[in-house]
């Protein structure tokens, strides 16, 4: 068999879930042995290559992978972390398919003035009152003795994007570990959602760009991926299906103890009118005069802490929706900066790794605000 080695193709060796590049395989079934052995890699090689496209740029699909660093992984934004670092030069970010960053920031400017459904200065009138340092983010002291929220307008809640994004937050169970149970009259909620953002001039605006883009090429498609990437479930325990990017960035989850996700203002507000949820102070506040503003929040919601839960703060929902998804797109696992307003901001979205839909699609982890 080692005569013949050389005819056999290179393949990568298994190690932490994936392949190592440039080990060969010699014979076949049960007699297959490895020339180089793996127990010279250091733990720290073994923890990091499934998420690397060191060395594998325009690597051909494979579902065994991880992560992917060809052509077609922005599309499916399944690329590696590292895959804009090393592989940009080489493949898909060259091509007119590119988002480029200065792209994201027209695009969102964009966005920004198309969201005609957000709160006018006289619906909303917030009280901040303390401000945290960055030492004092984690003490779970009520330093606010009053609520956040002075007043809203609530007519705003019966605008349809609006009523329909209420109705998708009494779906969820908010502890991990437990399996979602989604009926048919849940499935309905979130079409009647999707259908909703998608009648907007926002949500019609970013579909255009992105198919300009060759991200989608229909909006039948886009709608399609929008369902799987935000309300598909996957599992943040032991193999429940108990989770979904929809649940954790705007209903909010608990995990160990603590509040995880939930950076939506209006879900805040109700919980808050409930008694809930207990302010206790912000450590961020954005620039705007106007909104959709930004917080850094501190708060407890039945008796669960979230040290730092940023949010917008009287935008649409499709305006939340819209620019995570297209941040989630363009900028998958890293700081995506964007413009608002003339004021520079930026979103953190990370995509789950431990499953996928379609061809190696990624359901959304997270995403949220930096406010830092």
């Amino acid at each position: 068999a080692e005569g013949c080695s050389r005819d056999l193709p290179r393949r990568r060796a298994w190690a932490g879930g994936r392949m190592l590049p440039g080990h060969v395989w010699l014979g076949q079934g049960g007699g297959s042995v490895l020339r180089t052995t793996l127990l010279f890699l250091s733990p720290q090689g073994l923890y990091t290559a499934p998420d690397s496209c060191k060395g594998r740029c325009q690597e051909p699909y494979s579902p065994e992978d991880e992560c992917h660093c060809n052509d077609e992984c922005e599309r499916y934004h399944n690329c590696c972390e590292d895959y804009y670092r090393l592989c940009r030069e080489e493949g898909f970010s060259r091509s007119h398919d590119a988002i480029t960053d200065e792209e994201l920031l027209q695009v969102s400017e964009q966005l920004y003035k198309a969201d005609h459904n957000k709160a006018q200065p006289t619906d909303i009138a917030i009280n901040p009152q303390y401000q945290a340092s960055p030492d004092e983010t984690g003490d779970q002291e009520d330093r606010s003795p009053l609520p956040l929220y002075k007043y809203v307008n609530e007519k705003l809640f019966s605008k349809p994007t609006y009523a329909s994004f209420i109705k998708l937050l009494d779906n969820y169970q908010r502890a991990t570990g437990r399996e979602e149970e989604v009926t048919a009259e849940e499935l309905r909620e979130q079409d009647n959602f999707l259908r909703e953002v998608m009648k907007t001039e926002l949500m019609k605006k970013l579909f255009a760009f992105l198919y300009q883009k060759n991200r989608y090429g229909s909006e039948q498609e886009f709608l399609a991926d929008l369902k799987e990437m935000w309300f598909g479930l996957y599992s943040r325990g032991d193999g429940e299906q108990d989770s979904s990017g929809f649940e954790h960035v705007f209903s909010g989850e608990v995990k160990k103890g603590k509040v995880s996700g939930f950076h939506n203002w209006i879900r805040f507000y109700l919980l808050e009118k409930q008694g809930a949820v207990n302010y206790f102070s912000h450590n961020f506040e954005g620039p705007w005069d106007t909104y959709p503003d930004v917080l850094g929040l501190q708060f407890s919601w039945d008796g669960f802490y979230k040290e730092v839960g940023s949010a917008f703060i009287g935008s649409s929902p499709e305006f939340e929706f819209g620019l995570y998804t297209l941040c989630f797109i363009a900028r998958p696992g890293r700081a995506c900066h964007l413009s608002l307003g003339g004021y520079s901001l930026s979103i953190q979205t990370y995509p789950w790794t431990k499953s996928t839909y379609g061809n190696g699609r990624r359901y959304i982890a997270t995403a949220y605000v930096i406010s830092s």
